[in-house]
């Protein structure tokens, strides 16, 4: 890997409803009608309009990503994916990587330069950090090797525990 790839991603500790980047990731639901965690906070930051824009949508599968006017957060959009319900087969590793994959094509359509993503999946969906972090790193710096729309991701962690192991693998890529 170019090992200049890695260097257009980074580690925040934090909200992610606060951040001014072209977009946020929302780990949603299927129903994209908000929820707990990030998803209830960017629902909550974003305001009704942004629930009235998901009621058009009609949901969305795991894997996949559906995109949104921002409202009252400081991003110009939202993406909304779903991630799997961990269950330890191969097939959530498959499902959390189309959640990047497919979030970072809706940014690069939607010319979104900077793209900040939650720890998708590991909330209540039970992802092992580890795990999902080697996922969603390796998927971004994938995309990123051979998308040069995109200039900035940013992966932010509400918890200390979860940023130190983002730090942790991020640190690594870097170094090669």
């Amino acid at each position: 890997m170019n090992n200049e790839v890695p260097k257009r991603i980074e580690i925040h500790q934090g909200d992610i409803t606060t951040l001014a980047v072209d977009a946020i990731v929302n780990a949603a639901n299927r129903t994209l009608r908000g929820g707990g965690g990030v998803d209830g906070a960017i629902h909550r930051k974003a305001g009704p309009q942004l629930l009235a824009e998901c009621k058009t949508i009609g949901g969305c599968p795991t894997g996949e990503a559906r995109i949104t006017r921002g409202y009252n957060l400081p991003a110009k959009f939202v993406i909304h994916t779903v991630g799997p319900i961990y269950s330890g087969k191969p097939k959530d590793a498959h499902l959390l990587e189309q959640c990047y994959r497919n979030s970072l094509a809706l940014a690069v359509a939607h010319q979104a330069a900077s793209v900040a993503f939650p720890a998708i999946s590991c909330g209540v969906y039970g992802y092992p950090i580890e795990d999902a972090c080697q996922i969603a790193l390796n998927t971004a710096c994938d995309v990123l090797a051979t998308e040069s729309g995109i200039a900035k991701v940013l992966f932010v962690l509400f918890s200390d525990s979860d940023f130190q192991v983002y730090r942790k693998h991020l640190k690594a890529l870097i170094s090669g």
